[in-house]
Formats: structure tokens, C-alpha cells, sequence
């Protein structure tokens, strides 16, 4: 037991304590030190050609992302193929890597935006702001990390090579959904960049603490057998 919990230390809570002492600290780099630094001078010029370049279509399109990116859609996503992965693989290890991997963004999203007050762009907001900061990006980091998360899963468990590419065209809802959050007028893009590094990493954590670590552990397992 001991060993388990020094375990989860080393592999989870230290990684993830940086990981948030980071995004605490590119926070304030942002609003605090490096705000009249170029690339962050051009940002609002960047919002506000997102906002003149606004037609029904596209709006419709970022709406889309926008959605699959909400709160309710990720829990539902993360819950369902959390399930699914559980009842295919008759395993829990894939299940619970998903799952940590979101909890942990959410958790470093939550904990930055209570040190970090960046108001949203000076544009027409196209949703309703919720009360945090504008940076980092939840919606962006939330969904970082749930079709990263998915695509690792995938890549590992298919042997044929074209399926291992086709994984990674998970990616462009992320993609999809920083754009969508920039053109609805809710995050500048230091934002969202700064909320593929936290769902990025959440998930390498996770994949290192869970499942490299419980594909060695089945290996010995099946040598010992053997």
C-alpha cells in the first residue's frame, strides 16, 4: 500500500502540481508581465477579424464544436465510452485513464482561473460568458483531453496502420473547438493555446501513470505465467 501511494505521488499528484504551477504562471505572464509583448499585441486584432469574418454558416459550425465541448457533452462522452471501453475490453485500465485524464484538466482549469482573472475579448460574445477567467480555455482543454485521450486509446489498441492515422483525426474537434471558441468572441487565442498544454499533458500523465504502467504489469503478469 505504501508503495502504491508513492506510486500515485511520483506518477500523478507530482506531475499534475507542476503542470498547475505552470499554467498558474503562464497566466500571469499573460496579463501581468508579457501583455504589450508581441504575439499577445495582435490578440484583440485577431478576435476582432474573427468577429467581422461572421456568417450564418460558420457560426453554425463553431456552435457545433462549441457544443461537443460543454460540460454536459464531455461528461456524457467521457461516461459512455468510458462504459463502452469497460464492456469491449474487460478491463477497467483504459476506462479509468480516460476518466483521470479530464478530471485532471477540469481540476488545473478550475484552480488557475481562481488565481487568474483575464476578462474575455473586447468583441460581441456570441454565448453567455460563465464566471471564470477568461483564460485558460475549459471548453478547449476539456476537449483536449477527452479526443487526445480516445485517440491514444484507439491508436494502441488497432495493429493496421491506417487505422493508427485515422486515430489522430480526433484532433480536429480540439482543433474545431479553439477556432470556435476564438470566433464566438470568448477566448483569446493565448487561451486555448495555453489549453491544449494542460489537456495535453493531463493526458501524458495519465498514459504514463495508467497505461504504460498497467501494460508492464500485464507483461510481467503473462512472463510469470509462462
Amino acid at each position: 500500500m505504501a508503495d502504491f501511494a508513492v506510486q500515485v505521488l511520483k506518477r500523478v499528484l507530482a506531475p499534475i502540481a507542476v503542470l498547475l504551477a505552470v499554467m498558474i504562471g503562464l497566466g500571469l505572464l499573460v496579463t501581468k508581465v508579457l501583455m504589450h509583448v508581441w504575439p499577445l499585441t495582435v490578440e484583440d486584432s485577431v478576435n476582432r477579424e474573427f468577429e467581422r469574418d461572421r456568417t450564418h454558416e460558420i457560426s453554425l459550425f463553431s456552435l457545433i464544436f462549441s457544443t461537443l465541448a460543454s460540460t454536459q457533452a464531455v461528461i456524457a462522452v467521457t461516461v459512455l465510452a468510458a462504459i463502452v471501453l469497460r464492456l469491449t475490453l474487460h478491463r477497467w485500465r483504459e476506462s479509468i485513464f480516460l476518466c483521470a485524464a479530464v478530471c485532471a484538466q477540469a481540476l488545473i482549469f478550475f484552480l488557475t482561473t481562481l488565481v487568474i482573472d483575464r476578462p474575455r475579448p473586447s468583441v460581441d460574445h456570441m454565448d453567455v460568458s460563465p464566471p471564470t477567467s477568461s483564460f485558460p480555455s475549459g471548453h478547449t482543454s476539456a476537449s483536449v483531453a477527452l479526443y487526445l485521450g480516445l485517440a491514444v486509446i484507439l491508436y494502441r489498441l488497432t495493429d493496421k496502420i491506417w487505422l493508427k492515422r485515422a486515430c489522430w483525426l480526433l484532433l480536429l474537434i480540439p482543433i474545431g473547438v479553439a477556432l470556435g471558441r476564438m470566433y464566438r468572441g470568448m477566448h483569446h487565442p493565448s487561451d486555448v493555446t495555453a489549453s491544449f498544454l494542460n489537456g495535453g499533458i493531463c493526458v501524458w500523465v495519465m498514459a504514463r501513470a495508467i497505461l504504460d504502467r498497467g501494460a508492464i504489469q500485464a507483461r510481467r503478469l503473462t512472463s510469470a505465467r509462462a
